[in-house]
């Protein structure tokens, strides 16, 4: 005598529901709980994740203090240099220049603003630093501060300066090439590379305030 078999087999019609439900569930998944995808910039290198930046307190060429507080609503792009730089520095705000004046065109000003802060205070005064960076544009924040507050403020950064002194009493000042950018939250979200370009860095600044 034959004893019948149980049929367990599962109906093909459920496995493929079930397949298309798995499916399903995960592109909503990565449609609206994915990270977005970062922005796609031309001159700009982005962090994966912002870096805090410590407090500090340096010197506008007004006279007025520049604190981390002076970084938060905006994009600011913060380039350390001085004012007898042969140069890079000189090169870096013309292009800066003109990236602000296209910023400016787009109606975006508002939304970013470029520093520059003097590593060699003892040189670059207060007046001498507003004379220098308001023949490039007047728009531009000047600053400098005591070298234990520039000091603390590059390495955090992670940026570097040298000021050295010869024989004959010339000072020489190195200092890193690379422009800060501090996200409106006061982070520091990522660095401008040189060789700079005006059109990339202003088409960059007007991505990430769009996408921010």
């Amino acid at each position: 005598m034959t004893t019948p078999r149980s049929s367990s087999s599962i109906p093909i019609w459920l496995v493929v529901a079930a397949a298309f439900a798995v499916a399903l569930g995960l592109w909503l998944g990565q449609r609206f709980f994915a990270a977005p995808a970062p922005p796609q910039l031309e001159n700009a290198v982005l962090y994966p994740a912002p870096r805090v930046i410590p407090e500090f307190h340096l010197t506008q060429a007004n006279g007025q203090a520049l604190t981390l507080a002076d970084w938060r609503g905006r994009w600011t792009v913060v380039y350390f240099g001085y004012t007898t730089c042969p140069d890079v520095c000189p090169t870096t705000l013309a292009t800066f220049k003109q990236a602000w004046k296209d910023l400016r065109a787009r109606g975006i000003a508002d939304k970013a603003r470029f520093d520059f802060i003097s590593v060699d205070p003892q040189r670059d005064t207060l007046d001498v630093l507003h004379k220098y960076v308001s023949y490039f544009d007047p728009d531009f924040v000047a600053a400098t501060g005591a070298d234990d507050q520039l000091t603390a403020l590059t390495r955090a950064l992670g940026l570097m300066y040298a000021r050295n002194t010869d024989a004959n009493g010339a000072i020489s000042v190195e200092h890193s090439g690379a422009a800060v950018i501090v996200d409106p939250q006061g982070r520091e979200a990522g660095i401008f590379r040189p060789p700079f370009a005006a059109q990339a860095i202003a088409d960059d600044l007007a991505m990430l305030t769009a996408n921010h």
